[in-house]
């Protein structure tokens, strides 16, 4: 029996800033985009989530890509 593993979904998360801690140290939330292509091309992802950086109004640090999948038994 061979399984397969089907990707079903990818959704880009950016790391926004929210605040400071009381030690002044930056606090950092995800602002997620779901629906992204599955098949699309990790140079182009990235180039999307540096675009949106620009127009975010807070800081931002970093870029992730979460994918899920399934897995089928053939």
């Amino acid at each position: 029996m061979a399984v397969t593993k089907v990707m079903n979904s990818a959704t880009l998360s950016i790391e926004v800033q929210k605040g400071t801690d009381k030690a002044g140290d930056p606090i950092y939330s995800k602002k997620s985009f779901s629906n992204v292509r599955i098949n699309a091309d990790a140079q182009n992802v990235y180039e999307v989530a540096e675009a949106i950086k620009l127009v975010l109004d807070a800081s931002t640090r970093d870029s992730f890509i979460t994918e899920s999948s399934s897995l089928i038994n053939a």
